[in-house]
């Protein structure tokens, strides 16, 4: 996501942005795990360093599927807070673009909605249900801009805990004063933050940005089918 200094204008970005992430979230096929034959081809493509950070983030996953649900929040928020922030413009040179996790892996690079989707797709490999999850566009009134967390909720009321890509503690939303609650979203579909039975309507199969990340999904996981082969 850019940065932007009027976050008056979050509430109509936000149901474009969130719309554009329907699409993709919707993909329950998605597979987190790949083959090794796959991971040698990122290893050549993007060099050494890539390799080893997907290798790290494909043990993540292998090893931490029986630990507590507080256990893995950590584990993945701590994991992919070590990738470094970047603009899309600097990382992708397009003014908005959607990473895959392994995009943003193999690239050392991302922005808050990347980490988001990068924390959801991990976490529903470790076996922590879709409904518990929801990434969550808010306002960060302390830098009075738009930015993307990712929610989980123990209970469907409960006080959810928040993964930030700019704080490594996992904390209630409650002590999160700095940050406005606009939209929430997972595979299931949109809410108002603020009152959690308001699900809303976006339709974002035609938007150009989603199509595009979906299909790079898709080729991840015909690259990951073929190289099984």
């Amino acid at each position: 996501m850019q940065r932007h200094s009027h976050a008056h204008s979050t509430s109509q970005n936000c149901l474009v942005v969130v719309g554009l992430l329907l699409a993709c979230l919707a993909l329950g096929e998605y597979s987190a795990i790949i083959s090794e034959k796959l991971l040698h081809y990122i290893g050549e493509k993007y060099g050494n360093s890539a390799e080893k950070r997907v290798q790290r983030w494909q043990d993540l996953m292998k090893e931490n599927k029986n630990t507590s649900d507080w256990n893995k929040l950590n584990l993945v928020n701590r994991f992919f807070n070590r990738i470094r922030w970047t603009s899309d413009d600097e990382h992708w040179n397009q003014r908005d673009y959607w990473a895959t996790p392994i995009e943003m892996l193999a690239t050392n690079g991302g922005d808050c909605e990347d980490y988001s989707i990068a924390k959801y797709f991990t976490l529903k490999e470790l076996g922590i249900p879709m409904e518990k999850l929801r990434i969550t566009y808010v306002i960060a009134t302390e830098l009075n801009q738009a930015h993307m967390v990712l929610a989980y909720y123990e209970t469907p009321d409960a006080d959810p805990l928040i993964l930030d890509n700019i704080k490594d503690r996992v904390l209630p939303a409650s002590a999160r004063y700095d940050l406005q609650p606009v939209y929430g979203f997972n595979g299931d579909g949109l809410w108002n933050a603020r009152d959690r039975s308001d699900q809303l309507k976006q339709d974002s199969k035609n938007v150009f940005q989603w199509q595009d990340l979906n299909e790079r999904l898709m080729v991840e996981m015909k690259h990951a089918e073929d190289s099984k082969i």
